[in-house]
């Protein structure tokens, strides 16, 4: 059956399966009536025509249900659907500690592996509080989110302790790597035996192996059961001496000898943090005389409480069950050796399970041939879905479940085993991404279930960033997950410099910093009296502009010309005819005197009583470095102009410019 689509319940619609577990597999879903992502783990095939274990089932998550706690996975629904038994459950972003293990492949940090013990041992805690013993501890269920928050999930295949505390034969579930030695041996578990499985959990995190391993799970039980760790410190030597101590008391045989609760644990964890090397672990010995085990009965009464007799007879029937217990042990051994010592194939820890059978290899075969080979072996053969592939031909298997493997391929006989089967090559219409902004055009691409390639080149035309072309046309047929290349712009290709400001510096430093940044520096030269000469007065490009280096920046200077002098010489005599000094007496002479009048832009310039007899008469006048002025020269006497001229003249000349009345 396809499960992708569904709609559970009217109201959980399946989008994807994201994992597979021992009893369920489990997809994520949408909760269409609170609008978010959920968890759905839904009961395998093979388990739902056991009414037993259904009821199970069901008794066991509606208990799980009752946990709220920030390290353990919340349960929000349980329900049944067209004989679909399923739980909705918190989404959890994250990876299994069992993943992480796998992928550093060494030794977790000490420090890391403490805290996620704390939170472990934190979950335990409540669970044990509210009569759950959760019975699979391992790293498999233990999720580490992305915030680094370590949550328990799986509490639904726990047993309430106040309905059942003994594992029946022929439905041990879990992993024996991580099952406690009164587990192994199918016998009375409870929240010690949790506490023994995260000893073991956290012996794997530092150590980087299982503390017992082997070749069958016969062998490994029987380690649990018989043999001593190699305490974790001998394969780490950087492990602290406390936390060895810490699981070494959690991996005891004697359920007496370990911590007798999660709060215990987590005292002596938090106490390794703040003194790694302490000696604060307390080490209980074994009390050889004692007859019994000695069991906490308050576990067992009911959340409401029981009246004395109630209790008395309870507690009874519970010593009783322990003392024949002992026996069942030695019968299960018995059992267990004969087996071996036979080479049968009857584990004695499951004694009414089917017989196993090889699972064939069906990925690459047809669903026809896979089919055949499964039902060959007595498996039921299950199409799940089909996928488009690539590299798998159409009708052809891409993947089983459960996998194919080397080594350890037996599975249960009547077990069923789904195959995802090959649609072929998926075809796609290549969208048109020129003129596109890159993320854009590659968000288009793989909307069409395309691959983009980006190729880098230069445009005049084409802004930075943005698809000047596409080496498969648009609209063009293509595969899914063919690799289409577009050429993206990454600008012209000439350096980019950003225009500083000038303006108010002096040209020669102006210059300097303009060439520095890559640029050509053009000078333009005005003038301004109410400026400082020779500084920066305008440049062509505004501060903060971007700009291609080796452009030409003009820059405006400020160049107040300099003021020079030329000498205008006057012959008076040869003007004015002179006199002579013996005739100063003479009125005529005296009334005479000579005035000098020079005239050239707006100004006037005018000398008075000059000798008659003057030849060579200089008189200075200011201008304008080589500027060019028509100077007017007019001689009087008593006021009346007896001569005048005109003549241009070039200032910051040496040469002397003389006047003769002509």
């Amino acid at each position: 059956m396809i499960i992708e689509g569904k709609l559970l319940g009217n109201r959980y619609e399946i989008i994807e399966k994201i994992g597979n577990g021992g009893m369920a597999t489990v997809y994520k879903a949408t909760d269409k009536v609170l609008k978010r992502y959920v968890a759905v783990k839904i009961l395998r095939d093979e388990f739902t025509t056991d009414d037993e274990f259904i009821k199970r089932f069901e008794v066991e998550a509606q208990s799980a249900a009752r946990l709220s706690h920030s390290n353990i996975v919340s349960i929000y629904d349980v329900g049944v659907d067209e004989n679909l038994y399923y739980i909705v459950m918190e989404l959890i972003q994250g990876k299994t500690l069992k993943e992480i293990i796998i992928e550093e492949r060494q030794p977790l940090p000490w420090k890391w592996s403490v805290n996620v013990a704390i939170q472990v041992a934190s979950a335990l805690e409540m669970a044990h509080r509210n009569n759950i013993v959760h019975r699979d501890i391992k790293p498999h269920n233990i999720i580490i989110t992305e915030d680094g928050v370590a949550k328990v999930t799986d509490f639904g295949i726990a047993k309430a302790v106040s309905n059942s505390t003994i594992t029946a034969f022929g439905t041990t579930i879990g992993s024996v790597h991580y099952f406690s030695p009164e587990h192994a041996r199918g016998g009375y578990t409870d929240a010690k035996s949790d506490l023994y499985s995260l000893g073991v959990v956290m012996y794997e995190m530092v150590t980087g192996k299982v503390p017992f391993d082997a070749d069958t799970p016969v062998s490994v039980a029987l380690k649990h059961m018989q043999e001593e760790p190699i305490e974790p410190i001998e394969l780490n030597p950087n492990l602290p001496t406390s936390l060895n101590k810490i699981i070494m008391k959690a991996l005891q045989k004697d359920t007496t000898l370990r911590y007798q609760s999660a709060t215990e644990m987590i005292q002596d964890l938090k106490k390794a943090l703040k003194n790694p090397n302490g000696d604060f672990v307390e080490e209980l010995e074994y009390d050889a005389t004692a007859k019994t085990q000695k069991i906490d009965m308050n576990m067992y009464n009911s959340e409401n409480g029981e009246d004395k007799e109630k209790k008395k007879k309870k507690e009874g029937k519970l010593r009783k069950f322990v003392k024949k217990h002992k026996a069942i042990s030695i019968f299960i051994m018995v059992v267990l050796l004969f087996s071996l010592s036979l080479g049968g194939t009857i584990f004695a820890l499951n004694i009414t399970n089917p017989p196993e059978v090889e699972m064939p290899k069906v990925v690459g075969l047809t669903k026809e041939e896979a089919k055949k080979a499964i039902e060959a072996v007595g498996l039921v053969y299950k199409e799940e879905k089909e996928e488009y592939s690539k590299d798998v031909k159409e009708g052809e298997i891409i993947s089983q479940n459960p996998t194919y493997m080397e080594k350890y391929n037996s599975v249960k006989k009547g077990s069923t085993v789904s195959v995802v089967v090959s649609k072929g090559l998926e075809k796609t219409i290549v969208p048109k991404v020129v003129g596109k902004e890159q993320q854009e055009a590659i968000a288009a691409l793989e909307a069409a279930k395309l691959k983009a390639e980006v190729v880098e080149e230069t445009s005049q035309k084409v802004e930075k960033g943005y698809v000047i072309s596409q080496e498969v046309e648009a609209d063009a047929e293509a595969f899914a997950d063919d690799i289409i290349k577009i050429h993206v712009s990454i600008g012209t290709g000439i350096k980019q410099v950003k225009m500083t400001s000038v303006v108010g510096k002096q040209e020669a430093t102006a210059k300097q910093e303009i060439e520095s940044l890559g640029l050509v520096a053009k000078i333009e030269y005005t003038e301004n009296q109410n400026k400082e000469n020779g500084i920066v007065l305008q440049q062509s490009v505004n501060s903060g502009e971007t700009i291609n280096e080796g452009t030409s920046i003009t820059l405006t200077v400020n160049k107040i010309a300099e003021t020079k002098t030329a000498t205008v010489s006057i012959d008076v005599k040869s003007i004015t005819g002179g006199y002579l000094k013996e005739d100063a007496e003479s009125n005529d002479a005296l009334v005479k005197t000579v005035t000098i009048e020079l005239t050239y832009g707006d100004r006037v310039e005018t000398r008075t009583n000059v000798d008659k007899n003057q030849t060579q008469y200089k008189i200075p006048i200011s201008g304008k470095d080589n500027s060019t002025q028509n100077v007017k020269i007019v001689v009087k006497e008593s006021n009346q102009a007896i001569y005048q001229s005109s003549q241009d003249i070039r200032f910051g000349t040496q040469d002397t410019i003389t006047f003769k009345q002509t």
